[in-house]
């Protein structure tokens, strides 16, 4: 049975409520509210992994998100399993599992661990140096490197789980609910500003709320005490939201922050069915304070990373939260005061505290005295040079420092122990501060990183922005809320702080040891085994960057991004290299803060939701009717109608030449619709557009090409001017957001002048295109007053009118070469328009074709499909459209590209039309094109776009992208299949009615 180190009943467990779970497969206990770090320490567990390396013994080491070591997997063999969970983020709960990592065949007995002794042929770098020759062994490399260098494993069925997002707006955002978050919170609730306050504990208070040091006073009350009342208070104003469990992802610019809100990880198994798990936030602040505390440093000697070292404020933080002592003999270790706090905490609750092991000469307050009155020994101006015990601590080495610390003297004392705290100073918490673009500035009597100047309405309060004194932080506070709230006077301005606290420190980066640094193993970073000695290799390698150092060294790099090691890494290379630490400046801290799960940034976005259907209005029509669906973008769109069991070539065939022959109809309500308005709209179009718009008359259409930057084909379709200022674009159907997207950008960064106005309007229409030889007679017979001749309505051009009392457009545009009328009405009356149609064109026998049956039109008319057609390589003069580059328009997108000298090669790859020998033979989209045979290495001169057999030229087509095509027109080239050689004529990309009379019905 495992040993029981609780020592008193805490106020945050509750211990009426005993909850069994597993740990590398044996049941312990724990009680609700504990974490699995704080019940594994009550069980007087501390190995519970292997580092990334090396493969070392690790031990639990801190308290939050910061953990290095205890990262665990979750839920092993199931399908709820979760890899890289901090053992001192999660909750413990009934029936929870967790297992180890990094480790085989456990973490007891490890095989890994022979790295550790083979430690020395494997320093910073080895693996750039050792894996890059032979080239061809690579393959062999990477499968066992990746083998054996793993952090959990990915779980290989459905997350059953269920995830949401939620939209926020607030005037005020609090991240942190320590005790400046909690004033700063309430200060702006009761002034009226829509506040919320968010912190990834449980409980709020931050680390003030266990605090039971009798010198620490608000107002003559412990600190914790006063707290509380404000907590009390807090949670009754109105306009206040309060959020636990909840951490802050990400911090982007204009104060827009996402943060992760767990909802039932601490739960019971049958307490999370149909439950939301995790949801994510997304918050849009007019007001942000970052009250995200700070960090506590650790300290760097030879094998400080052993299980059963942990920090200092963690000790205390179980002791005094969880009521678990984490060893019976403890010595700190440390060159600031807050360990002897530490010590005073344990002994209040009969810890034994061996003693305490300071680098400095003396401290300045009357913690000394209290310390001694409580039996605790103090070693001053000593340090640490050695620990030993493999699996767990149990003795400590130490010297005596020389007076630049540099060096250690005299005898090496050896003091026995079970848990060592260090505690070496504190480092604000800026990580979110830097996400928003703002800066950063290095105080260097504090020796940290602070706020200075920032890029969005904020201001970061308490210790994370350097005032760690309680009357320090307090007096601060009041100031800056006042100044950035607005307002007159907080709710605690007069109040009494009595601390007797001192936060002089003696930083010594990298402490002495009786042996050379070669031989000793002082660790930076504790999960990716980052040592001391691997900074300084990097150094001498030429690295200077604190990003080339993390990336040599790999520290930092963890998945605790280093917020324990990346100070020390920085004052070693200041230290070693000469330089003072602020000009080395910090690593880039990048989203996420904390590690997200795949779930919560998806949330109910998957499976068949993962992206949503976008269905017409004439949708149940179709699917009355039978048609086969293909996804186009986001949209459902008919692809063909099957009668009395045809296949999808036989539906086409039909379809084909109904529409050639009398009349067809097609839903085209899913063109991307984009209503531009505004003074320089027809300026905006001439620069979108390769062609020339300026003159375009109102009731009147034009296509137009639209280029990216590098003259490229990005985008085409038709746009009509609706009125002087006003005009309708349409896109394709699959490019129509990424066109509003390249648009919006353009006025917002680079035509800001210009007074052009974008409206989506795509869903607001629904669009039934008419076409054949009949489609004006059906027109008539919708609206019978309008006239249709050639001369009133001619094709290219735009009239609106009414259908009874329904208000609709109608463009005579065609993408068929038939004669056509594309008729938009508001959306809602989509599905009746079509019915309408399709009764009055019944005597026509007016046929309903999918997209299939529209490719095969266009195709032999050789309209192209910008993403079928195109790739993303091809210029208009490619395309043979040379017709529509404007020779006389000074600028517009792309049209410097137009003329660079491989843009204006004549043999590059350009759009032509392809007959096969046998008109039967369908080609297949992609074949490759040569022109010779028999050869072993055989040149691909183009490939096949678009292919088709067309019932109304009863031959196959295809068009086609050929190496200088132009200038093949006639010759033979050739198609090599798996099987088969096809022999085919370059020709024409036009196929059908070459002359256009087909668009004014001329039969």
């Amino acid at each position: 049975m495992s040993e029981n180190l609780r020592v008193k009943s805490s106020q945050y467990i509750d211990e009426t409520t005993r909850v069994s779970f597993k740990f590398n497969g044996t049941t312990y206990y724990g009680f609700k509210g504990d974490t699995l770090a704080s019940a594994l320490l009550a069980n007087n567990v501390h190995l519970v992994g292997r580092s990334f390396k090396y493969h070392r013994p690790r031990g639990i080491m801190t308290s939050g998100s910061e953990e290095p070591n205890a990262i665990v997997q979750i839920n092993p063999n199931t399908n709820r399993t979760e890899p890289n969970v901090r053992a001192t983020e999660v909750e413990i709960y009934e029936g929870m599992e967790a297992s180890s990592q990094n480790c085989w065949p456990s973490v007891n007995f490890d095989i890994g661990g022979i790295n550790n002794f083979l430690s020395p042929l494997l320093p910073a770098g080895f693996y750039y140096k050792t894996f890059m020759w032979p080239a061809s062994f690579w393959e062999k490399y990477e499968y066992f490197i990746r083998h054996s260098a793993g952090l959990g494993k990915s779980p290989t069925s459905n997350d059953p789980d269920i995830y949401d997002h939620r939209n926020i707006h607030c005037d005020v955002l609090v991240v942190g609910a320590g005790i400046s978050g909690i004033l700063a919170a309430k200060n702006a609730a009761k002034n009226n500003y829509k506040t919320l306050l968010l912190d990834e504990k449980n409980e709020l208070g931050g680390s003030t709320i266990y605090e039971n040091n009798e010198s620490n006073k608000i107002d003559n009350k412990i600190s914790s005490e006063w707290l509380k009342k404000e907590i009390e208070e807090l949670k009754n104003i109105k306009n206040l939201e309060i959020k636990t469990r909840t951490s802050v992802a990400a911090y982007h610019q204009y104060n827009y922050l996402l943060a992760r809100e767990n909802l039932t990880d601490h739960l019971e198994k049958k307490d999370k069915t149909n439950k939301i798990r995790q949801r994510l936030l997304k918050i849009r602040a007019k007001k942000v304070i970052l009250a995200t505390g700070a960090l506590e440093r650790p300290m760097v000697f030879n094998n400080n990373d052993r299980p059963g070292i942990m920090l200092s404020s963690a000790i205390k933080k179980y002791s005094d939260f969880y009521g678990v002592a984490c060893g019976r003999k403890i010595v700190f270790f440390t060159n600031n005061d807050s360990a002897y706090e530490s010590a005073l905490s344990l002994n209040d609750k009969g810890i034994k505290v061996e003693a305490i092991v300071d680098i400095r000469k003396q401290s300045e307050t009357n913690l000394e005295k209290r310390v001694i009155d409580a039996g605790v020994k103090i070693y001053w101006e000593h340090t640490v040079v050695d620990t030993s015990g493999y699996k767990r601590l149990n003795n400590v080495s130490i010297m005596k420092l020389s007076n630049d610390g540099t060096s250690v003297t005299g005898n090496k004392i050896s003091i026995s122990c079970d848990c060592l705290g260090v505690a070496g100073g504190w480092t604000p918490a800026v990580h979110l501060y830097t996400q928003s673009g703002s800066k950063l500035t290095f105080d260097e009597d504090k020796k940290i990183f602070i706020p200075n100047k920032n890029n969005s309405d904020q201001i970061s309060v308490g210790s994370c922005c350097g005032d760690f004194k309680l009357d320090e932080i307090l007096k601060n506070l009041n100031e800056k809320l006042k100044d950035f709230l607005d307002i007159n006077k907080t709710d605690f301005e007069n109040i009494n702080v009595n601390n007797d606290q001192e936060i002089s420190k003696r930083n010594i980066w990298l402490l002495p040891s009786d042996k050379a640094l070669g031989k000793t193993k002082p660790f930076v970073d504790y999960q990716n085994d980052a040592t001391a000695k691997d900074i300084k290799l990097a150094l001498r390698e030429g690295f200077r960057s604190i990003e080339h150092v993390k990336r040599y060294t790999t520290t930092g790099m963890g998945t605790d991004q280093g917020k324990l090691g990346n100070m020390h890494a920085l004052g070693i290379i200041a230290d070693t290299a000469g330089v003072k630490m602020g000009e080395l400046g910090t690593t880039t801290f990048r989203p996420p803060y904390t590690p997200l799960t795949f779930g919560t940034i998806v949330g109910r976005n998957v499976g068949k939701f993962f992206d949503i259907f976008r269905r017409t209005p004439m949708n149940d029509w179709h699917v009355e009717q039978k048609a086969e669906f293909e996804n186009v973008g986001q949209w459902k769109r008919a692809w063909y109608y099957p009668i009395n069991d045809e296949t999808m070539h036989q539906a086409v065939q039909r379809e084909s030449k109904a529409a050639r022959e009398s009349s067809g109809i097609l839903d085209a309500s899913t063109l991307g619709k984009i209503d531009i308005q505004g003074s320089d709209a027809s300026e905006f179009l001439n620069r979108v557009y390769t062609n020339a718009w300026s003159k375009l008359g109102i009731g009147k259409c034009r296509y137009g090409l639209m280029l990216n930057e590098d003259g490229m084909v990005y985008d085409d379709g038709v746009t009509t001017r609706l009125g002087e200022n006003h005009y309708l674009m349409t896109t394709t159907t699959g490019g129509a957001a990424n066109v509003l997207g390249k648009l919006e950008d353009y006025l917002q960064t680079e035509w800001p002048e210009l007074d052009v106005y974008l409206t989506s309007v795509t869903d607001q229409f629904a669009t039934a295109s008419l076409c054949g030889p009949n489609s004006k007679k059906i027109l008539k017979k919708i609206i019978p007053d309008l006239d249709l001749s050639d001369e009133n309505f001619p094709h290219m051009s735009f009239k609106e009118t009414k259908i009874g009392s329904i208000v609709c457009r109608i463009m005579r545009i065609s993408f068929t070469g038939e004669q056509s009328f594309e008729i938009n009405v508001q959306a809602s009356y989509g599905k009746a328009l079509w019915e309408k149609c399709i009764e009055a064109g019944k005597e026509f026998n007016i046929t309903p074709y999918g997209t299939e049956t529209m490719h095969l039109l266009r195709a032999e008319k050789g309209f192209i499909i910008v993403g079928q057609d195109t790739d993303g390589t091809m210029t208009p003069i490619d395309l043979q459209m040379d017709w529509i580059v404007s020779k006389k328009k000074y600028d517009f997108i792309g049209k410097r590209s137009l003329y660079r000298s491989d843009t204006m090669r004549e043999d590059r790859k350009q759009l032509v039309g392809l007959l096969t020998d046998d008109p039967k033979v369908v080609l297949e989209e992609g074949a490759q094109i040569v022109s010779e045979l028999n050869k072993n290495a055989v040149e691909m001169l183009g490939h096949v776009t678009s292919s088709y057999f067309s019932p109304n030229l009863n031959k196959s087509i295809a068009l086609a992208v050929v190496r200088g095509g132009k200038d093949m027109m006639g010759k033979k080239l050739f198609i090599p299949m798996e099987d088969k050689t096809i022999n085919v004529t370059v020709s024409n990309p036009v196929f059908f009615d070459q002359t256009n009379e087909r668009l004014n019905a001329y039969l």
